[in-house]
C-alpha cells in the first residue's frame, strides 16, 4: 500500500498541475495574416499606429464571413446589407438597412458572440469570384467610409482603434474594429 501511495505521488508530481481545459484557439489564415499586414502598413503611409489583431474580433469577423457566405442574399433588391446577420447562427438575426437605423443590433455582436465588452464597427467586401487580401483593402481604400475608418478619419477622427479582428471567406471580406483593448491575439493557421 506504501509503494502504491508512493507511485501515485510521483505520477502526479512528474505530470504537474492539473491541466485546465482550453477552448479552440482562434487562428487566420496566410492571406488573413497578409490582410492585417497590409491594413498595418497602409495605416503606417497615414502615420497611423498599429493596431493589435484580436482573437474575439477576429472570432466575430471569421462567424460573419462564414454566415455571410452560407446565407446571405447578394442583390441590389436586397433591403439587408451586407452587415446583417442571419438568423442560423448562435446569435440575434440582424437585418442592417441602408438608412442606419438597425447599427446597433451590428454593433452589438462582438459582445454578443465574443464577450467583447464593448462595440464594434465591420466594414464587408464582396467579392464574386472570392476576395483576396489586396483585392479587400483596395476596394476598401475606394470607398469613402469604409476608408475613414481604416484610416480614422471623418467620423472616426476621434476614435482610437485597440483592437481589430479579421476574417477572410470564400467571396466575403471583413474587418472588425474595437476601442476596448483584447489581451488575445490569433494564432496563424497551420
Amino acid at each position: 500500500m506504501k509503494l502504491l501511495i508512493s507511485l501515485v505521488s510521483i505520477l502526479v508530481f512528474l505530470s504537474g498541475s492539473p491541466q485546465k481545459i482550453q477552448t479552440p484557439s482562434i487562428c487566420i489564415s496566410a492571406e488573413e495574416s497578409k490582410l492585417y499586414a497590409l491594413i498595418m502598413e497602409y495605416r503606417k503611409s497615414k502615420n497611423l499606429k498599429s493596431i493589435p489583431l484580436s482573437s474575439k474580433l477576429t472570432q466575430v469577423a471569421q462567424a460573419h464571413t462564414h454566415d455571410l457566405s452560407n446565407e446571405y442574399e447578394f442583390d441590389q433588391n436586397n433591403k439587408c446589407n451586407p452587415h446583417s446577420w442571419s438568423n442560423k447562427g448562435n446569435w440575434t438575426a440582424c437585418c442592417y438597412t441602408a438608412d442606419h437605423k438597425q447599427a446597433k443590433c451590428m454593433w452589438d455582436k462582438p459582445a454578443e458572440i465574443a464577450n467583447y465588452k464593448s462595440s464594434g464597427y465591420e466594414i464587408a467586401y464582396y467579392s464574386s469570384g472570392g476576395v483576396t487580401a489586396e483585392e479587400g483593402l483596395n476596394g476598401w481604400k475606394l470607398s469613402p467610409s469604409h476608408n475613414e475608418m481604416i484610416t480614422n478619419t471623418g467620423i472616426w477622427k476621434k476614435v482610437k482603434w485597440n483592437a481589430i479582428g479579421i476574417s477572410l471567406y470564400k467571396e466575403y471580406g471583413v474587418v472588425w474594429f474595437g476601442n476596448l483593448t483584447d489581451a488575445t491575439t490569433p494564432d496563424v493557421c497551420q
